[in-house]
This record gives C-alpha cells, structure tokens and sequence, in this order.
C-alpha cells in the first residue's frame, strides 16, 4: 500500500517529491498528500446500495382494500424505493418472484412482552437477569419467524436485547421499549410474595424488580421512576392504573394512581417529546387517566360506552388484545378467575368498534407468563378477531394502524428514516411474501409455514423461493 501511493504520489506531483530534509517542503508534501486524498475520494462514485426486486406480486399496503396488483417492488438499503405495475429496471438487483403471491407490511405487535413472554413468575422472582435476558432473545426469534417486524413492548427490561438484535447479534423485531413497568404499592405488576418488604417504604429495591418493575409511590417517585426509563432509553412510559389479571393481590375492579401521579409521568414524558399509555380496564381509572392527559389506553375491555365515546371525539388510541378465551392454560386458577372477567367484556368492545368508526385502535396480543410455548401463538390470535371484522380491518389493525401510533413516540422513535406499518415508496422494507391472498383468507397469514419471504429492515430473513 505504501509503495502505491508514493507511486501515485510522484506521478501527481513529481516537483513535490522531497529531495531534501527541509521541514517546510516536507509540509508542502504532506498538504499536497492530504488534497491528493481528499481529491481521490471526491470523485470516486458512490457504491450502489443493496438492491431487491419483487417482481409478479399483488401489493397490499397496509391501508386500502383493493391490491395493487402484477406489481414490482423495488428495495434499495432498507427502504422501499419503487412501487410500480410497469417493469422496474435495476440492474444488479436480486430479483424474486413472487408468482402471485401478496406482498404486505410485516405485522406488528401494539402490546408484546419480550422480557416476561415466555417465563413464570418464580422465575421473575427467583432468576439471574441473565437468564430472563436469554429467553427474552428466544421470544424475539419467536415473533421474527411469524412476520412480526416490529414490536410496542409493554414493560421489562428489553434495552438489552434491542440493542442485541439491531446489532445483528441475534433475529428479532424492531423494539419500541417501555422499560420497567411502573406500578404503585399494591398495583398490577407488584409481583412480590405476601409478607415481603415494601421497597417504597424500605428503600431497599428487590433483586428481581432491578430494572423490571419500579414500584413507586407519589408524584415525586413516578416523576423520578419515568424519568429513569426514558435515560436508559424508554421510546414511551407504560402505567398501571388498575388491577391486572396477572398479579395476586388488586383485583381488576380497583382504580390505581391518582390524577397527580399519573401526570407527573405524563409531564415527563412530554418533556422528552413522547406519552404515556397505561393498562387499565374501568371507566373510572381510565377517565382519571385521560384527564392527566395519557394518550394510549391498553385492554379497556371493561369500558362503558359513553367512555369510548369519549376516547374517539379526543383521539385516544386502543391498543386492545383479543381476549375471547375465558380460561388460559398457562394461568392459574385465581388469575382464570379474573380472566374470565375480562373476557365478557370483549366482544362487547369489538362491537362498539364497529359502531364508531372515528375511534382509532391497534392489535396487540399479550402474552406473558407462558413459559410452555412462549409467544410461538402470537400471530394466530388474530384468527379471533374473524366473529367482527374482516381480514382486511384485522390486517390494517396489526400494520397502518399501529404504524400511526408508533410516530406517538416523536424524537424517541429510533426509526426516523421511513414510516412502518405500510408498504409505500419510502417506507421501511419490512415486507411479507404471503402465498395467495390475505385479504380472501386470514389463515394464509397467520399460518409462519406460508410466509415465503420476511425481510425485515431490508434483509432477507427467511427465503422459501430458492
């Protein structure tokens, strides 16, 4: 390498070469060196990025009904760059043939949790973090191989396997972290065995709550509790504002945090350009809620109609999970109790979505504590939604829809380049090549075996073409 640039060096400026000890030639030298350098790199031409060509697909985009159909679609780096029904020229692209198949949006999860998805709680309680992490890098596989791309993650320590997986460490979805849950004294996600400690009255914060839960109580706590997640790198705040099926000791009828915790969360939050969304089921936690001024509301399956009512007129979101099984196998017999709970009130929700258009919802699942299978079933429960809506509204509710409420997260979104959600010219590639059509039937979606392509941030995850 030396010898060529002293070669090259010499036939660009032979009367530079130094013949001489002279400090100030040898300056002269080095400037001319550096310029030369500065120069070869000016013109040089840009190496192309990475090109993928679709070719014979119909494109759903996430958004309308009608397909676009004999499409190509044209992926330069990680972004959608053409979409056309005439051919696309790009040479050097590799080029897939679709056959017909349908081209969509990867799926995304409004309500997923990597850290306690696939775990029980003597093991939230009782187990290394190392070993919580190394699950949670099993469920993010999990999601990748059913087409989900990206995901909202409700609480836990996930930093970690964010960063993992956007350095290619290991396959996984997009992240959008909460960071720990955040619950009052006796709330949702306080996990702890009767007759332990208080860490709010102690101080002494337990082994298993260390970056999973904060357990605080008061405005001042919250502020500190929120401010905590968003410096390690929370793309929103998630609380607990009433009782959970999961946890022993609140039941689900109980109304958590005042309106005065509940906005010095939401005053942090809004001080980093992002919101806070809360797990709730009642009319009465969740007005106090959106009177502190929270933007997203999770389950709510136990609302009234004058409240939806008022979510829609205020343009409150739903990231709402189809809980029509009123026994879970992973549960036990307290937690199937207050299940069955939230289920009847389900269906009556999905109906009064049908009937008010305006209110603006997004799918998710939440699964947790499911050591057995994990979240192997995540895609499948879309199936539950096919007793109201169509494909077609299922699909927009796990693509566009939670696209929109992702941008929720304004300069904490770290994907700042292309929307998600939609397959658009300058969107994201994160696409599915689904066997036949979606929008006919659900199942050719929800079934992982018939994806035929997932690329993800414009790589190629799984290939069943070759």
């Amino acid at each position: 390498m030396a010898k060529f640039i002293r070669t090259r060096w010499t036939e660009l400026y032979p009367t530079t070469v130094v013949k001489t000890d002279s400090l100030a030639r040898k300056v002269v030298a080095l400037k001319y060196f550096i310029a030369t350098i500065a120069l070869l790199f000016a013109t040089a031409p840009a190496f192309a990025q990475d090109q993928t060509l679709f070719i014979n697909v119909d494109v759903f985009d996430g958004v309308n009904e009608a397909l676009i159909e004999n499409a190509s679609v044209l992926i330069e780096g990680n972004l959608i760059k053409t979409i056309s029904t005439e051919p696309i020229e790009a040479s050097g692209a590799t080029i897939l043939d679709g056959e017909g198949g349908t081209l969509m949006p990867g799926i995304i999860d409004s309500h997923a949790h990597l850290a306690i998805g696939n775990i029980g709680v003597p093991d939230i309680l009782n187990e290394f973090p190392g070993y919580l992490t190394i699950r949670s890098t099993v469920a993010a596989k999990q999601l990748l191989d059913q087409g989900i791309t990206t995901i909202r993650d409700m609480g836990g320590e996930t930093f970690t396997v964010k960063r993992a997986i956007e350095e290619g460490l290991i396959p996984g979805p997009r992240v959008f972290p909460s960071g720990a849950f955040i619950t009052q004294t006796g709330g949702h996600f306080d996990f702890r065995p009767r007759g332990t400690a208080n860490p709010s009255l102690t101080d002494d914060v337990p082994f298993w709550s260390n970056f999973h839960v904060w357990m605080v109580d008061g405005p001042d706590r919250v502020a500190a509790a929120a401010r905590e997640n968003l410096r390690l790198g929370a793309t929103q705040l998630k609380l607990a504002i009433g009782g959970g099926v999961s946890s022993a000791f609140d039941p689900i009828d109980t109304t958590q945090y005042s309106y005065d915790e509940i906005k010095a969360a939401v005053d942090a939050a809004e001080n980093w350009g992002t919101y806070v969304t809360v797990h709730g089921y009642t009319p009465r936690a969740i007005n106090i809620a959106i009177d502190a001024g929270v933007k997203v509301i999770e389950h709510g399956q136990l609302l009234d109609r004058p409240t939806i009512e008022r979510m829609a007129a205020e343009g409150i979101w739903l990231s709402f999970q189809p809980f029509t099984l009123c026994s879970e196998p992973n549960l036990d017999a307290a937690q199937n109790a207050k299940q069955a709970i939230v289920c009847k009130g389900t269906g009556q929700i999905y109906e009064w979505m049908k009937e008010i258009p305006e209110l603006k919802v997004a799918h998710g699942t939440d699964t947790f504590l499911n050591p057995e299978t994990g979240l192997a079933g995540a895609t499948k429960q879309l199936e539950r939604l096919e007793k109201w809506f169509s494909p077609y509204e299922i699909l927009k509710m796990a693509t566009s829809n939670v696209g929109e409420l992702l941008k929720l997260s304004g300069p904490r979104n770290p994907y700042q380049d292309g929307d998600l959600g939609v397959l658009a010219e300058g969107a994201y590639a994160d696409i599915l090549l689904v066997g036949g059509n979606p929008l006919d039937d659900l199942g050719l979606v929800t079934d992982p075996q018939n994806l035929q392509v997932i690329m993800k941030d414009g790589v190629i995850y799984k290939n069943e073409l070759e």
